[in-house]
């Protein structure tokens, strides 16, 4: 079994934007992210930690200018905390291991999908390309990534 943790030397490599969004708790601006129009089939991970997020198979168009899906991969790898900042209460979403904030989850998704709207910065996270995903370690989630487009 991988083991993922919060990794110091990433962390200091991280872009600029990377580091305000995930250790700083910060949002990119809406439609910039390099992963909202992504389309091909694979996994997302954790930038910091590598942990396994989001599949393809979850992502949907939502219109809210970020990547959007409709649940995690692991339930387990993904926190939520209440957020009172900004002068309203949401509930921010964390990587259980990295640490890592990733975004906000919303009641307003697919109600034929559970509902829920994981509205995450591209900047906290690495896609994987399914081609990748057995050389990098994920063969497990294989069967969870589907080529939907």
């Amino acid at each position: 079994m991988a083991k993922y943790e919060r990794n110091p030397d990433v962390i200091a490599a991280l872009s600029d934007e990377e580091f305000w969004v995930t250790q700083k708790s910060g949002t990119e601006r809406p439609g910039t992210g390099k992963l909202l129009y992504n389309k091909e089939p694979g996994l997302y991970v954790d930038i910091v930690s590598g942990e396994p997020l989001f599949a393809s198979s979850d992502k949907y168009e939502s219109g809210c200018g970020w990547p959007s899906f409709t649940k995690p991969i692991e339930d387990a790898h993904v926190k939520e905390l209440r957020d009172s900042s900004h002068g309203m209460v949401r509930t921010e979403v964390r990587s259980l291991y990295g640490d890592s904030h990733l975004g906000h989850v919303f009641p307003d998704g697919p109600r034929d999908r559970g509902g829920l709207r994981y509205c995450i910065n591209s900047a906290s996270l690495r896609f994987i390309h399914r081609d990748d995903m057995e050389s990098e370690g994920y063969g497990a989630y294989l069967d969870q990534v589907e080529d939907i487009r």
